[in-house]
C-alpha cells in the first residue's frame, strides 16, 4: 500500500507510507534525495516539471505534498526555518496593514515583526488569544490577519480556534495559526477555519535536534499559489538532504507524540507536589483554566510545560545541576530540553512587557523528551535538592 490513496488510511499510516513506492523506477522504499539545483530541458517552451531547485525539486515536492495531505490543505510549502516560513507569510502584506497577534508567543516572531516588518510599515497588536472578546476589540479597520500561537509560548495559553475562526470569517480576517506545538497529529486547524498553519519544523517534524525547518499549509489552491510565489522569490527553500531527513522523521512523528505527552503529564503531576514549584502551566492538568478547551479541540495535550519556581537563584541552580535533561534552547526533539525563556527565547521581548506576561527569571520551559518519565523526573529532583 502506497501514499496514492492517502484518504483510505489512517493519519498515522500515512505518515509511515509517505514517499513509499513514490520512486518508480527502482521500487525503494525510501525516496532518493534529487541533489541537482538546474535540469535540462527537453526542448524550447518545454520543461519536465523542474527547472532550478529554488522553483522545485522532486523531494522537496514529495515533503510539501505529504505536508499538505497530513494537515487536509491544498499546498504545503518547506523552508530552511521556521522564521524563514513566518518571514515569506508576512510578505503577503503590504505597509499599512495590521495583525493582531497572541501575546503568548516565540519570541523570534515578536523580534521579526517590530524591528524587520515594523520598519517596513506592518504594524501588530499583541493580546491575550485566550480571550476571544479581546481579540475583537483589537481588530482594526486596517487589521488584515490574525495570529495565534496555541498553545501559546512559554506560558502555555490555550485559544478556542472555533470562536476565533468565526471572528476571522464575520472580520475578514486571514486566520494564521502557529501549531509547532501540537503539529495535525494533535491539533487540526483548518477544521476550526483557519487559512494558512505555521511551524517551526526544526521541532516535533523533526523530531531529533538535528535539523532546521519551517513549514507553511495553505487551505486554498489561490492562496497556496500566492504564498509559493513569495517562496520562489525570496528563496527561503529548504535543501533536499534535509528535505529527506525531514520525511523520514515524519514516520515516527505520532508514536513519539504519544510518548511526549504521556511523559509530560507525569512530570506535571510531578512537579506540582514539589515544594520550591509554585506554579505548573500545562493543559493538560485539570486546574489548567484551558483544559476543557483543549479536550475539545486536541487529541493530546502536547509535550510542553513550563514552571514557576521559588526564586531566580533555584531555577539557575536546577539549569546548573540538570544531568539528563540538557539546558539547552529549541524543543520537540526526543531528548528532554529546559531554558530560561526571559533570557534565552523571549529575550527580544522588552523586559517590562516580559514581566506583565510573567516571564520572570523563576520561569523555565520543559521540552519533555521521550526518555523514562521516572528518569526525567529523577534527574528534576536531584536538580532541585
Amino acid at each position: 500500500m502506497t501514499d496514492q490513496a492517502p484518504q483510505q488510511l489512517t493519519l498515522e499510516s500515512r505518515l509511515v507510507q509517505f514517499g513509499v513506492g513514490r520512486d518508480e523506477r527502482t521500487g525503494g522504499i525510501s525516496f532518493p534525495i534529487y541533489p541537482s539545483a538546474t535540469y535540462r530541458h527537453p526542448g524550447v517552451g518545454e520543461s519536465t516539471g523542474f527547472d532550478y531547485i529554488r522553483s522545485g525539486n522532486p523531494t522537496r515536492q514529495l515533503l510539501e505534498e505529504a505536508f499538505a495531505q497530513l494537515e487536509g490543505g491544498a499546498r504545503g510549502l518547506a523552508f530552511s526555518s521556521g522564521m524563514a516560513a513566518l518571514t515569506t507569510l508576512f510578505l503577503h502584506f503590504s505597509a499599512g496593514d495590521h495583525l493582531v497577534v497572541s501575546q503568548d508567543l516565540y519570541g523570534g516572531t515578536y523580534r521579526v515583526l517590530a524591528h524587520v516588518f515594523g520598519k517596513l510599515g506592518l504594524s501588530a497588536s499583541y493580546v491575550d488569544t485566550a480571550d476571544t472578546a479581546a481579540v475583537a476589540d483589537a481588530i482594526r479597520p486596517e487589521s488584515k490577519a490574525l495570529l495565534v500561537e496555541t498553545p501559546g509560548n512559554p506560558l502555555l495559553g490555550v485559544a478556542d480556534l472555533a470562536a476565533l475562526g468565526a471572528l476571522c470569517r464575520e472580520r475578514g480576517l486571514l486566520f494564521i495559526v502557529d501549531n509547532t506545538f501540537l503539529t495535525p497529529v494533535l491539533q487540526r486547524p483548518f477544521d476550526f477555519g483557519a487559512d494558512v498553519t505555521v511551524y517551526s519544523a526544526t521541532k516535533y517534524f523533526g523530531g531529533h535536534n538535528d535539523l532546521c525547518a519551517g513549514v507553511l499549509v495553505a487551505r486554498t489552491p489561490e492562496l497556496g499559489e500566492r504564498l509559493y510565489f513569495l517562496q520562489n522569490s525570496t528563496g527561503g527553500i529548504l535543501p533536499p538532504q534535509d528535505c529527506w531527513l525531514l520525511l523520514r522523521s515524519l514516520k515516527t512523528l505520532a508514536l513519539r507524540l504519544e510518548r511526549h505527552c504521556a511523559n509530560a503529564l507525569e512530570v506535571a503531576r510531578w512537579l506540582k507536589t514539589h515544594p520550591k514549584v509554585t506554579a505548573v502551566y500545562y493543559p493538560g492538568l485539570e486546574d489548567h483554566p484551558g483544559y476543557d478547551l483543549s479536550k475539545q479541540q486536541t487529541s493530546g495535550f502536547g509535550g510542553m510545560l513550563s514552571f514557576r519556581l521559588d526564586s531566580p537563584a533555584t531555577a539557575r541552580q536546577v539549569l546548573k545541576q540538570l544531568k539528563l535533561v540538557s539546558f539547552a534552547e529549541s524543543l520537540g526533539g526526543v531528548e528532554s530540553l529546559m531554558t530560561l525563556p526571559a533570557v534565552q527565547t523571549h529575550a527580544d521581548i522588552p523586559v517590562e512587557e516580559r514581566l506583565r506576561l510573567g516571564i520572570c527569571e523563576r520561569l523555565l520551559r520543559l521540552s519533555v523528551g521521550i526518555e523514562s518519565a521516572c528518569d526525567i523526573i529523577a534527574d528534576l529532583e536531584q536538580a532541585l535538592a
